[in-house]
């Protein structure tokens, strides 16, 4: 196995992507369009002003804005500085986004101006504006952080506009940004991703250069991303799949860049059509909604012709209708973590259509895969390999219960091998409960429930009971002028499934509450009342 140092580093990507692809189109934002060889320039460009404003080797910098150009060229520029990039959810809120920034030791910040309506300045100094300092920024509350820069033309009096930004790093030379370049070694950290937090405190799992260049040059070469391809990356950059399956693998093949910063459906068909889109990858509620749009015949979507999806349910009927109703050639699952670099399993192109519904794959190059079960049963999923994080930033004692001393990942999910190696995660340790003695596991039942014709949506809980200890609650959202009721699908269910696994009630709902990367935020199901 070739060493970590031999896998390169993002900086060095960056150039032999501006060099090699000079002339192909990197990205589309809008009426803007920019060449690789433009993107490279303004990478460096933002690394000059990075080391101008006394970025180091090591140092954080966070950034808390949606998918754009900005957002890349902000973060391979802070990278090729030598930075570890902190990427930050769009949906945290202000004391979430301190937390983050105030643990990773954030020096420097980029930040959108106002997004979905909310000015995340304003939300972020009514969380850090206040408190003891001892530090040199613009936030008492977070010492550490030394600049605010905002990826806008307006910031208030003691943040910078990204343009001023820019403008501080002219005196650095292309020398001394190429040599600051050519010092970040493919064994040292290029990101802290921190999880989602759907069921905790989020925590910032360490991955290096090495790791990340390994994984996607493996995710690019087993979905067949090449060059031309055109993408539309509608998962969010502050996730490891919209950043890394998304930019970095798009640097590593050529391909167009067409960031989408919010998820709508109108807006994604309309990019589909107009920039002849060939790749689209997201989790499976972002292909059923383009499947099921009144309006999906009106436009062209005949150069779509690569799918990579992934979640606990993958429906059948989802994989065939992209493609015999739209004709993608290509429709993968994959499963991945951040721990694990977003990458675990994934299937080949030519697998069986129930293979790819059913699994997530098996096991990438250069890892193992396990489950802590007899074969065939369900038991926690372990993953072993060059993709496993180094650990949880400065926390010794998370890391440890996660990481075994002989290099296994715990992932925390429920999962099974069939005889092949196929993966098929059937739900999160946490999130499984127990019937009369019996365990239950969510995602399974929620794959049954969804067969049903007039489901389109469906998470499932468990609930006190006092004679079971705990049973099932199913939230669903109804295909529209269906008449289904609560009774109805519990009987239906009672034919389809073990009586332990039917759901005693059914809450019917508009929509299921997601997190930014498309996962079910259960911990909201369990507030209601």
């Amino acid at each position: 196995m070739r060493g970590d140092v031999e896998w390169g580093t993002i900086p060095e990507l960056v150039r032999r992507a501006a060099e090699r692809y000079a002339d192909t189109e990197a990205v589309v934002e809008g009426r803007t369009r920019i060449p690789y060889g433009e993107l490279g320039a303004r990478v460096e460009r933002a690394a000059a002003a990075c080391l101008a404003n006394g970025v180091r080797a090591g140092d954080r910098v966070g950034i808390w804005a949606p998918n754009s150009l900005d957002w890349m060229v902000a973060a391979l520029g802070a990278v090729t500085a030598g930075a570890v990039l902190v990427p930050l959810n769009t949906r945290f809120k202000g004391m979430e986004a301190a937390d983050v920034l105030r643990r990773s030791g954030a020096r420097l910040l980029f930040v959108t101006g106002t997004f979905l309506g909310t000015s995340y300045v304003a939300s972020l100094r009514r969380a850090a504006g206040e408190g003891p300092s001892g530090g040199r920024g613009p936030l008492p509350g977070l010492p550490a952080l030394e600049q605010v820069v905002v990826l806008s033309d307006d910031a208030p009096v003691d943040f910078r506009t990204w343009k001023d930004f820019l403008a501080s790093g002219e005196g650095v030379g292309a020398g001394e940004v190429r040599t600051r370049a050519d010092s970040v070694r493919g064994d040292r950290p290029s990101d802290l991703v921190f999880t989602s937090g759907t069921t905790g405190r989020p925590k910032g799992a360490v991955i290096t250069h090495a790791q990340t260049l390994r994984a996607y040059e493996v995710w690019s070469d087993l979905a067949g991303l090449r060059h031309g391809d055109r993408y539309l990356i509608v998962n969010p950059f502050f996730h490891t799949f919209g950043y890394k399956a998304g930019v970095i693998a798009c640097l590593m093949r050529g391909a167009t860049m067409i960031p989408q910063p919010v998820f709508n459906v109108d807006t994604v068909l309309a990019n589909l059509a107009a920039e002849r889109v060939s790749v689209l990858p997201g989790p499976p509620t972002l292909h059923q909604s383009l499947l099921d749009h009144a309006s999906r015949d009106t436009y062209d979507l005949s150069a779509l012709r690569l799918v990579v999806t992934g979640a606990a349910v993958v429906p059948l009927q989802l994989v065939e209708r992209l493609r015999g109703e739209l004709g993608v050639g290509t429709v993968l699952t994959a499963y991945g973590l951040s721990e694990a670099s977003g990458i675990v399993t994934m299937c080949r192109r030519g697998d069986d259509p129930t293979v790819i519904a059913s699994t997530s794959g098996r096991a990438i190059p250069g890892t193992e895969v396990r489950v802590e079960a007899p074969p065939g049963q369900p038991g926690e999923v372990l993953v072993r390999g060059f993709n496993v994080m180094r650990g949880y930033y400065e926390d010794e004692a998370a890391t440890r219960e996660v990481l075994t001393p002989d290099g296994w990942l715990r992932t925390g999910d429920i999962g099974v091998l069939d005889p092949a190696g196929n993966l098929r995660i059937t739900d999160r340790l946490k999130d499984m409960f127990i019937v009369g003695g019996f365990n239950a596991y969510p995602a399974e039942i929620e794959q049954l429930l969804g067969l049903h014709p007039d489901v389109t949506d469906v998470a499932v809980i468990g609930v006190p009971d006092p004679r079971l200890g705990e049973v099932g609650r199913a939230y669903v959202v109804r295909r529209p002028g269906a008449h289904l009721t609560a009774d109805d699908l519990i009987a239906w269910a009672r034919r389809e499934m073990a009586n332990y696994k039917v759901p005693r009630s059914v809450e019917f709902v508009g929509e299921l509450p997601r997190n930014a990367s498309g996962k079910v935020v259960k911990g909201e199901l369990r507030r209601l009342p």
